[in-house]
């Protein structure tokens, strides 16, 4: 029982940190949080970031 709370507890915080860094990142600005290059590709291989630069 007390194993299941802590995988439990476990897994909330993990889920609550990785929010938080959600939250943070869209109230900084940023356009593209998954992005592994960071927007500056020079491929158009990641959408989120090439689209809103084409507008």
């Amino acid at each position: 029982m007390t194993e299941n709370i802590i995988i439990i507890a476990i897994v909330a915080v993990i889920v609550a940190a990785a929010g938080i860094y959600v939250y943070k990142a869209k109230k900084s600005g940023k356009k593209c949080i998954g992005c592994p290059e960071g927007c500056n590709c020079s491929e158009k291989k990641c959408n989120c970031c090439h689209d809103e630069q084409e507008k």
